[in-house]
């Protein structure tokens, strides 16, 4: 069978839309959305093929490594299972961890061809890396826990007191799920650790360990700049994560306070997320940023605060695309670079009062 190809938005052959489509929402929907998702029987994959289709949208659930890219002199294009892919009006990416490098490369690609993207590559590949996180976090002045990046075990004990440890959390730089994530008692404990993540190649980061937040924090979800719903996550007895993939239990906050509120909404501006979770400890001098995720789980939020944050996402997509409509733009070619400028110009430090 012959590989056929898309250019930019247009089709070069009409296909059978089967392929692709897990539903339709009506006869003339308003769009043709892509979802990228290893499985389109996931809970929040689900979850947005049924907000879209109460929305009228058509939807197609594919798999990124399932795309094959091309790159040439001509125009990026893309390839799927030998045939033409339709025309998308936006992609929402799920991309796994598992998945990173390839998704990203995938995510990038429909950037270039001049499709709508809730939540660029380099944005995603900012949250996915910890330290690059925490270090863009400082732009905005938000407050995050001291968080130490050394390779070397001969600076461990300097790196210890700057975190006001032991105990201190040890990170992989990138994981999700609670996935790399260790409480470390001892400095013998910590050292151990240490040296055994740099054998495997892996890169760490330390980081303070907030005790009076120990095994509970806040998740909030941020849409299109606008907080949309957020809960209390606690761990399970014997846990410090609180993630609820690790046993932990979440309540709904129906009214977040406001410095929460605006943390998390400036966390999301900082690292330039249309969608995200933003995790956050709470303590005595308020919010502190511990993590931000660009493909949150749907299913413990809905649940925990009833609230369709699904359809959240879907009603953004529609404004996403509308706004880019509007302002005529064809391409976002230098959008990855203008992201990356932003990390190399210097923050704006708030003065201090005399």
């Amino acid at each position: 069978m012959a590989v056929l190809s898309i250019r930019g938005q247009n089709s070069t052959k009409t296909i059978d839309h089967s392929l692709f489509n897990v539903g339709r929402g009506g006869e003339a929907p308003a769009m043709h959305l892509l979802i990228l998702s290893r499985k389109a029987t996931l809970y929040s994959t689900r979850r947005l093929i049924e907000a879209a289709r109460a929305r009228g949208h058509d939807v197609s659930v594919i798999d990124p490594l399932e795309f094959s890219l091309v790159v040439s002199r001509k125009s990026p294009e893309l390839y799927y299972r030998g045939s033409a892919c339709p025309a998308f009006d936006v992609v929402i990416p799920r991309i796994g961890a598992s998945i990173t490098g390839y998704g990203l490369a995938v995510v990038r690609q429909f950037d270039l061809m001049g499709v709508p993207v809730l939540n660029h590559a380099v944005a995603i590949a900012r949250s996915r890396d910890k330290l690059r996180a925490m270090q863009l976090l400082t732009r905005l002045d938000l407050d995050i826990p001291t968080t130490v990046c050394t390779k070397s075990t001969a600076y461990l004990e300097a790196a210890l007191q700057q975190v006001g440890g032991p105990p201190a959390i040890v990170k992989l730089h990138q994981g999700t799920q609670g996935v790399g994530v260790m409480l470390a008692e001892t400095r013998q404990s910590i050292q151990s650790t240490l040296e055994s993540f740099w054998s495997l190649g892996q890169d760490i980061i330390l980081q303070e360990f907030v005790a009076e937040s120990r095994g509970r924090d806040i998740r909030a979800i941020v849409v299109g700049g606008k907080l949309i719903a957020a809960m209390r996550r606690k761990a399970k007895k014997g846990e410090f994560r609180s993630n609820l993939h690790r046993g932990g239990d979440a309540e709904g906050i129906p009214r977040l306070g406001v410095k929460y509120a605006r943390a998390a909404i400036a966390a999301a501006g900082v690292m330039s997320l249309e969608v995200c979770g933003v995790d956050m400890l709470e303590t005595r001098k308020g919010p502190r940023i511990l993590e931000i995720n660009s493909s949150p789980g749907l299913e413990g939020i809905e649940r925990a605060t009833n609230r369709d944050v699904a359809s959240a996402i879907i009603a953004h997509a529609e404004a996403f695309v509308a706004a880019r409509k509007k302002s005529k733009r064809v391409s976002t070619h230098s959008h990855d670079d203008e992201l990356l400028e932003q990390e190399t110009t210097p923050p704006q430090r708030r003065r201090r009062k005399p």
